[in-house]
């Protein structure tokens, strides 16, 4: 068995992917240590099966954080005891990639996503050259890798030609019960980061027309602009802010949702070609959803339609699929009873099966 550090530019709390990989290896004997930040207001870390350690940075955002982290990482890393070395996306690739080969160190990436194509970068145009030319020097040092879906493994391969494994984004496994709680007290829940590109300018105005409240669970780089629109068309008594909610008391609000949001702008691969976590935490949850009919997502529906795909993110379109979601009782029963089939098949401890294989092969 493996002592295998993980490296990641959170604060750990709340990163409910990597504490299902760390959970999964520590459980059949690995060594685990995952890495992040501590924040000034960081909550005290949460007990998990696996070790964690937060670095003290003084800069807490921008260029200056991560250039400081990543010196603060490096430096970590170049002593700590471990058989292989993890990064997880482009901003903790250049510490693991520097201190495996000075330690001779295996080396794994972990995409979580296209990094160089999120809505923040790509709208940056020298902030997203700088990262292209960390990505396009040091991925292909990482021969052993996985990521979040088959089109980014295609996207990997067909620019680097490396083959990476697929992990999904997929929850635990448990049980939910059907409840009269969704549907008497009505809410509407988007939850993941705040960030650009989760069509907020689109989904807030169709609050307008939508006879339940949104509850956005979360934090992110667009907190600031969300505010100025629940502001600008006078929704603070529909729209709510919850901020960051730990993993398992967020359980239990996902499950009492009426309706679950994953929403993604078209443009940009990193939007087109997304899985994300809310996807299949809102299925697990038994929490029909509203969700973008992009490739990946209609697959999955092809087979289990627990999901109201939508193609026009105009906020009246969204407002007209919501409200259908809410009055259409036989339509909403459907995709509940197709979230149950599909939790079945699609479930974490499947997923965790191919990430043993990879590192037992590692």
């Amino acid at each position: 068995m493996q002592t295998i550090v993980f490296t990641v530019t959170n604060n750990l709390n709340y990163d409910q992917r990597m504490h299902r990989i760390c959970s999964s290896l520590q459980s059949i004997g690995h060594n685990i240590l995952l890495v992040g930040v501590e924040r000034k207001d960081s909550d005290p870390l949460e007990v998990q099966h696996f070790r964690q350690k937060r670095l003290n940075c003084f800069f807490q955002k921008g260029p200056v954080f991560y250039f400081e982290y990543n010196i603060r990482l490096l430096l970590f890393l170049l002593f700590q005891p471990c058989d292989a070395i993890c990064a997880i996306d482009l901003d903790t690739i250049l510490p693991v990639l520097i201190a495996s080969v000075f330690r001779g160190k295996k080396r794994v990436y972990d995409a979580h996503e296209y990094f160089t194509e999120q809505k923040e970068v790509r709208e940056r145009p020298i902030i997203q050259w700088f990262w292209k030319r960390i990505e396009n020097f040091a991925v292909p040092y990482f021969k052993k890798g996985y990521t979040v879906n088959s089109q980014l493994a295609h996207l990997f391969k067909q620019k680097y030609g490396i083959e990476y494994t697929v992990i999904r984004n997929i929850q635990f496994k448990y049980r939910f019960e059907k409840n009269d709680n969704r549907l008497v007290n009505k809410y509407i829940l988007y939850q993941g980061a705040v960030n650009k590109g989760r069509c907020f300018e689109q989904l807030i105005p169709a609050m307008q027309w939508v006879d339940a409240p949104l509850w956005i669970v979360g934090k992110g780089n667009f907190m600031d602009q969300v505010k100025d629109l629940i502001a600008q068309y006078q929704l603070s008594h529909k729209v709510f802010l919850k901020g960051s909610i730990l993993p398992v008391p967020l359980r239990i609000i996902t499950q009492q949702a009426c309706i679950g949001i994953t929403l993604f702008e078209r443009e940009g691969v990193n939007q087109y070609y997304s899985l994300a976590n809310r996807f299949f935490d809102y299925m697990m949850a038994g929490t029909p959803q509203l969700c973008v009919d992009y490739p990946l997502y209609a697959e999955i529906i092809a087979n289990y339609p627990f999901a109201l795909l939508i193609s026009d993110l105009q906020p009246k379109s969204i407002a007209a699929a919501l409200n259908k979601l809410l009055a259409d009782d036989v339509l909403y029963q459907n995709l509940q009873n197709a979230a149950l089939d599909a939790s079945a098949v699609l479930h974490w401890e499947n997923e965790a099966v191919k990430l043993v294989d990879f590192y037992h092969k590692l």
